[in-house]
């Protein structure tokens, strides 16, 4: 069965017209030298029977060891990776919201590989504001489309 996550995609406008958006570089030894492609939007998997939206603060509380700003979201919409997987994304304005004070959750895996050592990682090791042009650039590919939907319902209120 594919997996469900749910995650909070924030946004400013910058008064000229521009977009930025908040997204977090993925940690651990796989991504550390990478860019495009390694980026997401805070966000992680539903626990059995839990709030689609209070999975996704969760999340942004566990990844980022910050609360998410208090404002209203607002589901942008489900979208599927190639591999099956979805992720429920919640968007709202987040301006006003600090990227700093930032204690990064941890994961423990095998590393190096077949050594059988474990290693701790950061679940995420920087998140910072960016042009959502840029950011649509840099997220892992599944989620590219949240962010289009993002610039098309801006557009569409004249933002």
């Amino acid at each position: 069965m594919a997996t469900h996550s749910a995650g909070i995609l924030l946004y400013r406008l910058d008064g000229e017209g521009g977009v930025s958006a908040f997204v977090a570089h993925m940690g651990g030894p796989y991504w550390a030298n990478k860019d495009e492609g390694a980026w997401s939007i805070p966000k992680g998997e539903l626990e059995d029977g839990e709030d689609v939206l209070d999975a996704a603060t969760r999340e942004f509380r566990e990844e980022l060891g910050v609360e998410p700003p208090d404002v209203e979201y607002a589901e942008l919409g489900t979208f599927a990776y190639p591999s099956g997987k979805r992720v429920t994304v919640f968007v709202a304005d987040g301006t006003g919201f600090e990227a700093d004070g930032f204690v990064f959750g941890e994961f423990e895996m095998e590393w190096p590989p077949r050594s059988g050592k474990t290693a701790s990682f950061p679940e995420v090791d920087r998140a910072e504001w960016m042009p959502l042009e840029r950011a649509t650039e840099l997220v892992v590919k599944g989620q590219r489309p949240a962010l289009e939907r993002l610039a098309e319902l801006l557009r569409e209120q004249g933002s």
